[in-house]
């Protein structure tokens, strides 16, 4: 391996041993592990699956690597080994996957290492951990970006005496955005804050042909990772630190000497982490350099990073995003709601649907770059709950996330609210039945007050859902016709569970363990508001665009559906200007060839039977009645208030933690996500049934096939069945 050559070559590089990848297909192909993970690969071709499904797959593939043991009597020979060989001293558990080493695809970074482990126990748990981010999510979308088959893959692992260096860092032999240069970066303490991005690291470029330093850029110098008594933790850095960087001129030249005899060991330009500990430098890893491309925007693996953060990242974003941009949304929002748009003329109302639209593509920007990113609160908690409890069911974390206060949800507990003022109160009934608006029931009105301002500026598609008192009645009336929705029962309480969880950490950990749990459910609760706050301010610019089409309209010119803003704010400046025809896509023909049997992703426990529900547009949704099955492409939260009538969900978008599973789960109504062209393979009226355990969506067929088997039930009720689910 390449760290053996170059401890032949005589660089310095830390004691340690290498786990072949022998011991790794030993227990890949143990029952149980080859079978479950090749399960989760191929539910879906490859190129289908959406990176939220990647993240998925991957999530419920380490826990298989967490609850299947290494087998005895391997587990007892590498135990004795290493307890000979380290004892209680600490180490580093560092992946070394094979492809890692190829120059058409380096995985740098992609796999996870561990630092300051303690006790051979310990290090052979985090092997297990090195072994399952070979099935990353990062590790994944990476290897489909390449074509690479995710099944051939293997993983070695290195176990080093950890060095514990006053600074550390990477170089690069060859700069990947020009090749007569080279690249040092150097942060203090550890190299495992640069590698995962959470400290901002001192660069130097390197001449090649004459090891000059030709440029340097410093860093703001705030902290560096050392190691604490589990793991590594932050510290603040000292005045003299943050005033000079890691590396003077000589420790630069040090570093650029070491990464060129790494290059003349190897034959071709290395990626190398080092540290200096007392003087000297240490070669921590080398592989080669990624063949270059024409700019590091070009590495997927930037991409790829951005959608991961660490915990201290995290907590920035999260502040960032409650105090300054989400209170920003609303007051944009409320801004442009004031502006009375008919009193304006034709070149102002130009003017106002272009700044509408350039502020919704601002914040459409700040909801990928920062809000999407968000949501990786929700997964870097689950996996430490699982590495911490163990749970057979990979998604036990989300119990502790249930109940956070949502826009959406607290609209709907309002809804089911007066659905049971009806339900209880005959009279009150009896009044809604004959079309009357109640007028002596107080209660009743304060909170069809509070629905009617919580969906004031709700829409889809541009069209708002609720425009008046009369349609919350419809729906409440419907609503009011099943049972009280019974409270969900849970196997242990929330709390205790949380409790359990904290408990399960060091006690100087704990903080940091209940922080995390509240920054999950921050994260949780941002996966369903960012799209209303963003979708207020997407309804306001859909309101200036209907406002200008109306206007055209009225002058005889037809404007294409759906309008488009800029093709609408033309038309309004230039009277003689006809706004282009968008063409449409290809209508479905009426012949088609629809599976028995659909595969998607379990979303949502529970098995029910009933009439499917397509849902493309308003049209469709403003039909929904109560034990339907909705079937849509995508479930935005704004249309949350209909799925309280649904019997099941199915979805062409797939995860575990978007909303149609989020909004599932809070119901107890069963959910298969992930479904290609679910929207187009089933149509209103098709008998399905939807396995929420299984991930299995069963056509049983059309209106006029109904009338066998299991019968629906008077309007598609739904009839759910208690299963045992299969596996974790």
């Amino acid at each position: 391996m390449a760290l053996s050559r170059l401890k032949g070559a005589g660089l310095a590089v830390p004691d340690g041993v290498c786990l072949t990848v022998a011991a790794y297909a030993r227990y890949f192909q143990q029952p149980g592990v080859k079978e479950r993970i090749l399960l989760e690969l191929y539910r879906k071709r490859a190129k289908d699956l959406r990176w939220e499904e990647i993240w998925d797959a991957a999530h419920r593939i380490r826990n298989v690597f967490l609850s299947v043991p290494i087998p005895p009597e391997m587990h007892d020979g590498l135990l004795q080994q290493l307890e000979e060989r380290f004892g209680s001293a600490p180490v580093v558990v560092r992946s070394s996957s094979p492809q890692e080493d190829s120059e058409k695809a380096s995985f740098a970074g992609l796999h996870d290492s561990y630092v300051n482990i303690r006790g051979a126990e310990a290090v052979l748990d985090h092997v297990r951990m090195v072994w399952a981010s070979l099935w990353s999510d990062r590790a994944l979308l990476y290897r489909k970006e390449l074509g690479l088959a995710m099944d051939r893959s293997s993983m070695a692992v290195v176990i080093q005496e950890l060095l514990s260096g006053d600074c550390s860092g990477v170089a690069f032999g060859v700069s990947p955005v020009d090749e007569s240069l080279g690249v040092i970066e150097a942060v203090y303490g550890l190299n495992q804050g640069l590698v995962e991005g959470s400290v901002v690291p001192d660069r130097w470029t390197i001449a090649r042909g004459t090891g000059e330093i030709s440029a340097f850029q410093p860093a703001e110098r705030k902290d560096a990772l050392r190691p604490g008594p589990q793991g590594v933790a932050s510290r603040p850095l000292d005045g003299a630190q943050r005033q000079s960087p890691p590396l003077d001129e000589e420790g630069v030249s040090s570093v650029w000497e070491m990464v060129l005899s790494a290059e003349r060991v190897f034959g071709s330009p290395q990626d190398v982490e080092w540290t200096r500990c007392d003087g000297r430098i240490y070669l921590l890893q080398s592989r080669p350099v990624t063949a270059r491309r024409r700019g590091e925007e070009d590495d997927e693996r930037v991409r790829y990073f951005k959608l991961s953060r660490s915990f201290d990242n995290l907590r920035s974003l999260r502040t960032a995003i409650e105090e300054i941009h989400l209170p920003e949304m609303e007051r944009t929002a409320a801004e442009m709601s004031s502006v009375a748009l008919e009193q304006m003329g034709d070149r102002d109302l130009a003017e106002e649907i272009h700044r509408r639209k350039l502020v919704h593509d601002h914040w459409v920007g700040v909801y990928w770059d920062q809000f999407i990113p968000m949501a990786h609160g929700v997964r870097l908690f689950g996996q430490v709950f699982n590495q911490v409890m163990r749970p057979r069911d990979p998604y036990r974390f989300v119990d502790l996330l249930r109940d956070t206060p949502m826009m959406s949800l607290e609209r709907d507990r309002l809804l089911r609210h007066l659905a049971d003022m009806v339900r209880g109160d005959p009279d009150l009934r009896s009044e809604l039945d004959r079309g009357r608006i109640p007028g002596d029931h107080s209660g009743f009105n304060r909170v069809m007050q509070r629905l009617l301002e919580a969906f004031g500026d709700l829409t889809w598609q541009g069209v708002r859902l609720v425009d008046s008192q009369a349609e919350i009645i419809a729906l409440v009336r419907q609503l009011a016709d099943e049972p009280a929705k019974r409270e969900r029962e849970s196997d242990r309480d929330a709390k205790s569970l949380a409790e359990e969880f904290v408990a399960g950490f060091e006690i100087n950990r704990q903080p940091y363990a209940r922080e995390l749990l509240d920054l999950a459910r921050a994260s949780w609760r941002l996966r369903d508001d960012d799209n209303i706050y963003l979708g207020r301010i997407e309804g306001q610019l859909r309101a200036a665009v209907s406002e200008g089409v109306d206007r055209i309209l009225a002058k005889g010119i037809q404007v294409p559906q759906p309008p488009d803003p800029g093709e609408v704010a033309k038309a309004l400046r230039d009277p003689g200007y006809r706004p282009r025809t968008i063409r449409s896509d290809t209508a479905v023909g009426a012949g088609r060839v629809v599976p028995r049997q659909i595969v998607g992703q379990p979303a949502g426990r529970g098995v029910v039977r009933g009439t499917a529900r397509v849902v493309t547009g308003f049209s469709d949704l403003s039909h929904f009645s109560r034990g339907e099955i909705l079937v849509c492409d995508t479930l935005d939260p704004n249309m949350t208030l209909f799925v309280a009538l649904a019997g099941g969900i199915v979805e062409r978008r797939g995860g575990m933690l978007i909303h149609s599973a989020i909004i599932a789960r809070e119901y107890g109504i069963p959910c298969v996500n992930g479904v290609p062209d679910a929207a187009s393979i089933i149509r209103t009226g098709d008998d399905i049934t939807v396995d929420g355990y299984l991930g299995i969506v069963v056509v049983h067929g059309g209106a006029a096939d109904r009338g066998s088997g299991m019968d629906p039930g008077p309007g598609g009720r739904r009839q759910q069945e208690e299963a045992v689910p299969m596996g974790p």
